[in-house]
């Protein structure tokens, strides 16, 4: 098994062969986790002067199961609504591309310094979202960025929605949904 730090790294350089060999590699599910779980709490360490204790704690429940519902969304969007002919995947394939496109994330970590802090955090998001369409793309085997693009997006645009409902449900702060 590849260590996660190169995993990690590979994930950070938009290396579309550690995104082929993870969409393979089914051992590397515990590994996906493992990142998801550190950008998640380099998160809530970037933005504890702002949200305190419970924003780390709430902010990488709900980014796991924020990776949860976004992979599923991906899969179904991906394989049932936009499909191209060569199309062949399965959650599990999703949940492990889309979990190491969260790689970057790792430098949200800076987000606590004063100005720069926002401008790493910011650039860190888009960085994640550029290995997610990567991720996407060689998961489902597409040929287009563009539909790659399209998934995300579509399934963006939902995820947002179904997380708006849970939390105001829940009654949280806004600040923790994303």
């Amino acid at each position: 098994m590849a260590s996660l730090i190169d995993r990690m790294i590979r994930a950070s350089k938009l290396d579309i062969n550690l995104y082929e060999e993870v969409e393979a590699d089914k051992s590397s599910m515990g590994q996906a986790i493992t990142v998801v779980v550190i950008s998640s709490v380099a998160s809530g360490i970037g933005t504890i002067g702002i949200l305190g204790i419970q924003g780390l704690i709430v902010g990488t429940i709900s980014a796991l199961i924020g990776w949860l519902v976004w992979a599923y969304l991906t899969y179904l969007i991906g394989t049932k609504l936009l499909p191209e002919p060569q199309t062949k995947a399965d959650v599990g394939e999703l949940l492990r591309t889309i979990g190491f496109s969260s790689a970057p994330g790792v430098l949200r970590i800076f987000g606590f310094i004063p100005l720069i802090g926002v401008i790493i955090s910011f650039v860190a998001s888009i960085w994640m979202l550029v290995a997610m369409i990567i991720a996407v793309r060689q998961a489902l085997d597409y040929k287009s960025t563009w539909r790659a693009i399209g998934v995300c997006v579509i399934g963006f645009v939902i995820y947002l929605v179904i997380i708006a409902f849970i939390f105001s449900v829940l009654g949280l702060p806004a600040a923790f949904s994303g």
